[in-house]
């Protein structure tokens, strides 16, 4: 009976990642406002921009929308797998991989934009590379580097624990 009611007290603890998933929904607010604040901020000047200094902004928003999907990635997906099935009402809605990514595809993919948004802050990086510092710039390109190398390492452990 104790064992019972602990295990139903462990099982209903997972609702308490919900308000976590609703405050990634906030974060991806604040991107988007950012995002947009950085397009009217470049608007009234984009005819007097350098081409180097307009594709650093260009880079500056894929970043932005780079990290956004990632948010959705991860609130919806981790929802779906933790706390509970989204019921769609209109199935033309749903996102054509929800419901089909487990944990471990979840894991690849975050590893792999996180990957995909330091090449894009390293490319802004060696495009601004005259105001930045050496030592700075090797620290970038190793940071980056141990990205590669552990989305690598994560995929290739993922690819052999499942052939045993």
């Amino acid at each position: 009976m104790i064992e019972k009611a602990i295990e139903r007290m462990m099982y209903s603890a997972r609702w308490i990642l919900a308000p976590i998933y609703l405050g990634l929904s906030l974060a991806l607010l604040a991107l988007g406002l950012k995002f947009f604040q950085e397009i009217f901020h470049v608007l009234p000047i984009i005819f007097e921009m350098a081409e180097a200094d307009l594709v650093l902004v260009v880079l500056s928003l894929i970043d932005l929308a780079l990290v956004g999907g990632l948010i959705v990635m991860v609130m919806l997906s981790s929802y779906e797998s933790f706390v509970s099935r989204l019921d769609m009402d209109d199935h033309n809605e749903k996102l054509g991989w929800l419901g089909k990514m487990d944990y471990t595809s979840l894991k690849n993919k975050v590893a792999s934009s996180i990957v995909a948004i330091s090449s894009i802050h390293l490319l802004k990086i060696f495009m601004n590379t005259p105001n930045t510092d050496n030592d700075k710039l090797m620290w970038y390109v190793l940071i980056h580097i141990t990205f590669v190398v552990s989305a690598f390492g994560m995929g290739m452990l993922d690819k052999f624990t499942r052939h045993e």
